[in-house]
């Protein structure tokens, strides 16, 4: 899958690509880097450019991400792939799904974006445990955790793509 990557046209790689991280920004730098020799190189682009992103762009790859907790409609890949990364999430009984309801609130209303983590093999407990400790963030240490989420997050992803997932 990596060599279909590098053989689309660029405007179909940064759409393929826009499915791991809803950046345009990151999508044009890492679409613009190609040919990778390996997912290694693709990912360590991925890297350097979500690290290059400003915050707005950070922004724009969080909206397209659903609350923890809430279900995705839906049958194209990102769908599939966030229905699966927050299976864990999934599982907690109805407290704490209506703690997570109550901390994703909570959480947009202190930093004004959706809390996002990398949910993959994480139970609804951990989730919200991370979600609490988050909440007391300062601004700084909390941009610092989203990007970090975020570049698990597209790293994952970029993994599915070149796997064909």
């Amino acid at each position: 899958m990596l060599d279909r990557l590098n053989a689309l046209p660029t405007m179909v790689a940064e759409a393929e690509l826009l499915t791991c991280c809803a950046s345009r920004r990151w999508a044009v730098e890492v679409a613009g880097g190609r040919p990778y020799a390996s997912l290694a190189a693709l990912a360590e682009a991925s890297g350097k450019a979500l690290q290059d992103l400003d915050w707005t762009d950070v922004l724009e790859a969080l909206a397209a991400h659903p609350r923890i907790g809430e279900r995705v409609a839906g049958g194209e890949r990102e769908a599939r792939w966030s229905r699966g990364e927050q299976a864990g999430a999934a599982g907690g009984g109805d407290a704490v799904q209506a703690a997570l309801v109550e901390g994703n609130r909570a959480y947009e209303e202190r930093f004004g974006h959706v809390f996002l983590i990398c949910a993959t093999g994480k139970t609804a407990e951990e989730i919200l445990a991370d979600l609490r400790v988050r909440r007391g963030n300062d601004d700084g240490t909390e941009v610092a955790a989203v990007r970090s989420e975020l570049a698990a997050i597209t790293a994952l992803r970029l993994a599915k793509l070149i796997g064909g997932a």
